[in-house]
């Protein structure tokens, strides 16, 4: 990755370069903790990286400047509670960028040749079905290892060891489940194009799971990350049912 980001002021009189290189380093870690924990807060950054509401503040101001990093208003899901909702900064796709040596281009390429010269849409459905098949056997092992209960943290490992950045956590009330969120999507910017990958995804979910599952949000359609509800019921559900990605 470029350097886009260190917790530790550097002493007084220090050589201008090794000033330099703390700043970067910091910011750096400022971005990463946005990949991996998807959109924050000043609060959340420096509470996670142990630096003072200033500095973090500093540093998300370089970061907009290079268009690494952008402002938003917070997204609330559930009863929204009184007062403005906090300014959350997250990763533009620039930012997204500086993570990964991706071959987007070359994948947008090969699935428009495959729509056009191999089937069509059902062609690129079935390539996104059988790529994500290939990946589904150790999910599943993951999730068959623990209780019913841990299911959704389990997947949310097994995904995080994959590159997901992926965390599980109650879902809001009224609903009764949890949310698997992935912070970081290495196919993000061919799933623009392409939303078949993202429902192949889903569905696989909602087949190692054993329960239906709802896509609520995805990296590809804008939003600050990928977000799938998990029910806390695991009634039999087909797969045919999964929750469709909103692109």
């Amino acid at each position: 990755m470029k350097n886009v980001g260190e917790a530790q002021e550097a002493p007084t009189g220090a050589p201008q370069e090794e000033l330099a290189t703390g700043e970067r380093s910091t910011r750096n870690r400022v971005a990463r903790s946005i990949l991996d924990h998807g959109p924050s807060t000043v609060a959340d950054l420096a509470g996670r990286l142990g630096l003072t509401h200033a500095a973090v503040r500093r540093h998300l101001d370089a970061l907009v400047a290079d268009v690494v990093v952008e402002p938003r208003e917070q997204r609330v899901y559930g009863a929204r509670t009184r007062g403005r909702p906090a300014k959350v900064f997250a990763l533009t796709d620039c930012g997204r960028d500086a993570f990964d040596q991706s071959y987007d281009k070359l994948a947008a390429e090969a699935l428009r040749w495959i729509k056009e010269h191999a089937g069509g849409d059902d062609a690129v459905v079935a390539f996104a079905r059988d790529r994500i098949a290939a990946q589904a056997a150790p999910y599943k092992a993951a999730i068959e290892a623990v209780a019913p209960e841990e299911r959704a943290q389990a997947l949310a490992k097994a995904l995080s060891a994959d590159g997901y950045a992926a965390t599980a956590r109650s879902a809001p009330l009224p609903q009764r489940g949890e949310q698997l969120c992935q912070h970081h999507c290495p196919v993000a910017h061919v799933a623009e194009q392409y939303p078949q990958l993202c429902e192949a995804e889903t569905e696989m979910f909602s087949q190692i799971l054993g329960t239906h599952v709802q896509r609520l949000a995805t990296i590809a359609h804008g939003d600050g990350v990928c977000t799938t509800f998990i029910p806390k019921t695991t009634e039999n559900a087909s797969a045919s049912t999964a929750g469709r990605n909103p692109a």
